[in-house]
């Protein structure tokens, strides 16, 4: 009888973020193999009784292959065994995921893939950021600085010019290069933008700052996730007024002690 793999998204950090359907899967693994990123928290989830080894891949350090990762996953769902490959945040944004599937479906093995709560997402809410707001960007793009051919160069005049809020996943500390190439691809040199470091982590941090004084931006511990965008400055200037339905818009504050739900909901 034949196992299943499944590709989990183990979400940011934080095990309270974790899906339900990754929680049942997790309690059920026979074999675990998960990334460097993967916290106590989350690991101490797995059964004593399961094979569990650190395949991660982590920036500056020794990794196993990708093609080794691939083999352990076919090597161990023919003996019937749930096998559980768990990544950081989603396993099919920035996870390499997508070598993992070709590879086992080339060897005809069942596989299902569980979504996970990915870091832009913990970082814009830990930093109280939507990243989409109707007045100011109307896309979001996910990118990366890091690519597997080093001669590939990104995009950034094509994702200025969307409007969008960018999500650099992996944006390093190469500051000063990261605000020239969005500064030279049109972006205005005052953008807001934030740094958000273990989004969702006990020890998160968050670092506001403008694409032109990005230069000067600590070094913050990693994994690390840059947002650039007016959203990021819309967040804190929006004021703490009640929600006026009728006219679209923030009305004052009614005095302390006058407050009804029906003034909140309806301006009335």
């Amino acid at each position: 009888m034949s196992g299943k793999v499944f590709l989990v998204g183990a979400g940011p950090g934080d095990p309270e973020l974790l899906t339900v359907k990754a929680l049942r899967i997790l309690q059920a693994a026979q074999v675990v193999l998960h990334d460097n990123l993967i916290g106590h928290e989350i690991l101490e989830l797995i059964p004593a009784s399961a094979e569990v080894r650190s395949v991660g891949k982590r920036c500056g350090r020794k990794s196993t292959a990708q093609a080794e990762i691939n083999g352990l996953l076919i090597t161990f769902a023919p003996f019937g065994l749930n096998v559980v490959r768990l990544k950081g945040g989603d396993s099919c944004i920035f996870g390499r995921a997508g070598e993992e599937i070709a590879a086992l479906r080339r060897a005809n093995v069942d596989f299902e893939i569980v979504p996970g709560v990915t870091s832009a997402l913990a970082s814009a809410a830990a930093a109280q950021i939507s990243l989409t707001q109707r007045d100011k960007a109307s896309a979001v793009v996910f990118l990366t600085s890091h690519h597997a051919n080093p001669k590939e160069t990104v995009q950034w005049q094509a994702y200025v010019s969307s409007g969008a809020t960018l999500a650099i996943y992996m944006p390093g500390f190469h500051y000063e290069q990261t605000a020239r190439q969005l500064i030279a691809a049109g972006l205005k040199a005052d953008t807001a933008c934030a740094i958000v470091s273990r989004a969702s982590s006990r020890d998160q941090q968050i670092y506001r700052t403008t694409v032109r004084e990005l230069p000067k931006a600590p070094q913050l511990p990693t994994p690390t996730l840059l947002l650039v965008g007016d959203v990021v400055e819309a967040e804190q200037t929006v004021a703490s007024k009640p929600w006026n339905l009728a006219t679209d818009s923030f009305t004052q504050a009614p005095v302390a002690g006058e407050l009804s739900l029906d003034r909140v909901l309806w301006g009335d």
